[in-house]
């Protein structure tokens, strides 16, 4: 029997301890006359399905409300699973974008046949109002729950459920904005009809409560933090007041829109104190029509040299393998011309057909073939078999180790330097360099630092039979490339693995 048993429970599974779940803290924000009532529970990949079960029983719910996400499906749905053998009494709410589009189709199908209700888009309101009606004994016939897109002027904010512990150990996630004005196919914010924007002294007052409790890192969740540059100047401008606290700030940027306000706003801040995740996806305007995606690439060009030369921005830019008519060379010389303009990192992603993203309507014209199983990531398709989909995955791999960790800054410049060796491409040097480290270890994770530093060195001195001299002068301890990483490591990497599960702008 539980000390202090809860009827409605808030709960998920995170993919690391690390996050936090923003969507339960705004569910339990508004819950109203029955927040007494309700509890949050935290879980994380990796704890068995079975021990979720028992902390839920423990509470004797009468409700449990899952957020669904894309990583953690499959974990729920065994939980769920569970619950309904051992406790069929137990109303079961499901919401999250992975079950409000083609919820009762494909993988989804065992656990909408197990769920009793399911609520469609933002539930923020929803959750509260269908908790009334089964408490009351009025629960409605049908299972799929939708309604209006909430007011966000009338909505109780999270930010006050983000705990001390949450603050001390956890990315806190903030959004002073919803939706997108985009329609780009692979991402599920290309069905939103328009941006709404939280009113904007309640978000700075809340702001700096959560800066009297300590917080110093703000993950922005914003699809387009840079959309509205007078929203964009207010929120940047709080935070420049306060950026001696020793703050820093993550935001998603639209790639080609950064207008003469924003700029002279950001060159204020010192370096270490913003990240800009920007969106480029792909450099092919071909390829970028495919999938409905505006950009323009002279402007992106223009901005992603602004901020490397006059401003401490730390950029972080996206491209995504896989995207319908990108061939492995289209990619390569895409890679290529971002890679020229020195964003300190360059993530590549692979493609994943999220439910109800209108990437699917072309399927059939470019072969797209997807893993049934979550994440749901690309196999192949017309332009990419599934052997180049799994070297080039090795590819963003062994970069990211190499490149992106800034553990070999000499080794990556010098490699930099030598790209004559592979048709002057950076792309061709590193796919070069995977194939020489998958040869040898066989995998791209749960390689120590020192063995692929030793893997580093022996694919120069082999590969590339450069001298020892030489090697060893790329590995000096004490060695650090002019630039690189600005923001400290510990900061960065911090928000870097918090990354939300989806394709970003």
């Amino acid at each position: 029997m539980a000390d202090t048993p809860f009827e409605i429970l808030l709960t998920t599974v995170n993919a690391r301890y690390q996050h936090s779940s923003f969507g339960l803290r705004y569910l339990f924000a508004n819950m109203g006359d029955l927040q007494p009532q309700t509890q949050i529970l935290e879980f994380v990949l990796g704890k068995n399905p079975r021990d979720i079960v028992e902390v839920i029983l423990q509470q004797e719910p009468k409700i449990v409300g899952f957020g669904v996400y894309i990583w953690n499906t499959t974990v729920i749905s065994e939980v769920v699973s569970i619950l309904k053998l051992v406790a069929p009494d137990i109303r079961i709410v499901l919401g999250g974008p992975e079950v409000s589009y083609e919820s009762h189709l494909g993988s989804n199908r065992e656990l909408w046949e197990q769920t009793d209700f399911v609520i469609k888009g933002e539930a923020d309101l929803l959750f509260a109002q269908l908790c009334r009606q089964i408490l009351s004994g009025q629960a409605p016939n049908e299972k799929l729950i939708s309604g209006e897109l909430p007011d966000l002027t009338k909505l109780y904010l999270p930010y006050a459920y983000y705990t001390p512990a949450d603050i001390a150990n956890r990315v806190i996630y903030v959004e002073a904005s919803r939706g997108c004005p985009y329609k780009c196919e692979y991402c599920l914010s290309s069905l939103d009809t328009s941006v709404r924007n939280f009113p904007i002294a309640p978000f700075l007052q809340q702001m700096q409560q959560l800066l009297d409790q300590g917080v110093r890192q703000f993950k922005f969740v914003d699809r387009t933090f840079n959309l509205s540059p007078t929203l964009s100047l207010q929120i940047l401008d709080f935070f420049a007041q306060r950026v001696g606290l020793g703050l820093f700030l993550h935001f998603e940027m639209v790639p080609d829109r950064l207008p003469a306000e924003l700029r002279e706003k950001i060159a204020q801040f010192p370096a270490g104190s913003l990240q800009f995740e920007i969106g480029i996806q792909t450099w092919n305007p071909v390829v970028a029509a495919h999938v409905s995606r505006r950009q323009n690439y002279g402007k992106i060009i223009e901005n992603l040299r602004f901020l490397k030369a006059s401003t401490g921005v730390h950029t972080h830019a996206d491209l995504i393998i896989g995207l319908p008519g990108e061939t492995l060379e289209s990619f390569a010389h895409g890679f290529d011309q971002l890679a020229h303009l020195s964003p300190d990192e360059i993530q590549v992603g692979l493609l994943k057909r999220l439910k109800g993203a209108p990437i699917a309507r072309h399927e059939k014209e470019f072969q797209m073939r997807y893993n049934s199983e979550p994440p749901f990531a690309l196999l192949q398709n017309r332009d990419l078999d599934y052997g180049q989909i799994q070297k080039m995955q090795r590819f963003a791999q062994y970069w990211d180790l190499v490149a992106n960790s800034g553990n070999f800054p000499l080794v990556n410049e010098y490699l930099h330097s030598q790209t004559e060796r592979f048709q002057n491409s950076l792309f061709w040097t590193f796919w070069d360099l995977s194939r020489f480290l998958f040869a040898r270890h066989g995998q791209t994770h749960a390689i120590s630092r020192s063995n692929l530093a030793q893997s580093l060195r022996d694919y120069l001195l082999q590969e590339w039979q450069c001298s020892v001299g030489v090697v060893d002068s790329l590995f000096q301890k004490a060695a650090t490339r002019s630039g690189l990483h600005t923001v400290p490591e510990r900061q960065r990497k911090h928000l870097e693995q918090a990354r939300p599960e989806h394709q970003a702008h």
